[in-house]
C-alpha cells in the first residue's frame, strides 16, 4: 500500500512541475503588444529617416 502514496505523491510533483513550468512559459511569453512595439522599432532601424 506504500508504493501507492508515493507513485500519488511523485505524480503530484512532477505534474506540479510541468504546470509551473508553464506557467512560466506563458507569463514570459510577449504579448502581442510587445510584438507590434518589437516590429516598429526594427523598421525604423532599417529604414531611417534622414
Amino acid at each position: 500500500m506504500s508504493d501507492f502514496w508515493f507513485y500519488t505523491v511523485i505524480t503530484i510533483i512532477i505534474l506540479h512541475l510541468v504546470v509551473g513550468f508553464g506557467y512560466l512559459m506563458y507569463k514570459m511569453s510577449p504579448t502581442k503588444e510587445d510584438k507590434e512595439k518589437l516590429r516598429q522599432e526594427e523598421n525604423q532601424d532599417n529604414n531611417p529617416e534622414k
